[in-house]
């Protein structure tokens, strides 16, 4: 009986991006768009705004990826570049004039992958069909402590192990544990303040 084919690792894509082969790096951006948007979108809490963070998650990458030398696994590199483009992105936010509307696109990068990845929900309708939880889920989300956002993000939506969000966040695996219950208890109080019984049921 033929054993079942498996794609290529990450290991052997990150390979093959250091020796020039664009196609794997196109072929990383597949497999990890959905999560570093979902990442992006459930801490900054805007669908374009974390669209643009997401496309500068995986410009970074490839810039940064010939001296990635696997000493981590490479999803827990990304989300840790998502993470802090995150926070630098809130803490630019912060420092503007929140009024003006500017287009996100800017100029053009030479040096960005020409590629560009498209989600599920982006089209116009995309939100129309969220469920009032969802929205205030969401809106809870966005309550929280920047720390405790993340830790709800990375353990309980991308179910990532303990010990690779505390290599990530670069904390204590005990820290997590702890950060992570007091973020859910928070979370909860938030919750059941917004969330009408309507909601539920």
């Amino acid at each position: 009986m033929l054993g079942v084919l498996r794609g290529p690792t990450d290991e052997d894509l990150v390979r093959r991006v250091q020796q020039g082969d664009a196609s794997a790096f196109d072929e990383l951006v597949l497999r990890y768009q959905d999560r570093i948007y979902t990442v992006c979108l459930r801490q900054l809490g805007e669908r374009p705004l974390a669209e643009e963070v997401a496309q500068d998650v995986f410009l970074s990458a490839y810039r940064a990826l010939g001296n990635f030398r696997g000493d981590s696994k490479l999803s827990t590199w990304l989300f840790r570049i998502a993470i802090n483009q995150c926070k630098n992105k809130r803490l630019y936010n912060r420092r503007r004039a929140h009024g003006r509307h500017e287009s996100l696109e800017g100029d053009p990068d030479p040096d960005r992958p020409a590629r560009q990845f498209a989600h599920p929900d982006r089209g116009p309708d995309a939100g129309v069909h969220r469920s009032e939880a969802e929205r205030v889920l969401a809106e809870a989300l966005q309550e929280l402590e920047p720390d405790y956002r993340a830790i709800i993000v990375l353990r309980d939506i991308e179910d990532l192990a303990y010990d690779d969000i505390a290599e990530l966040l670069g904390i204590a695996r005990g820290t997590v544990k702890s950060r992570l219950h007091r973020a859910r208890s928070q979370l909860a109080r938030l919750l059941s303040r917004n969330l009408k019984r309507e909601d539920i049921l």
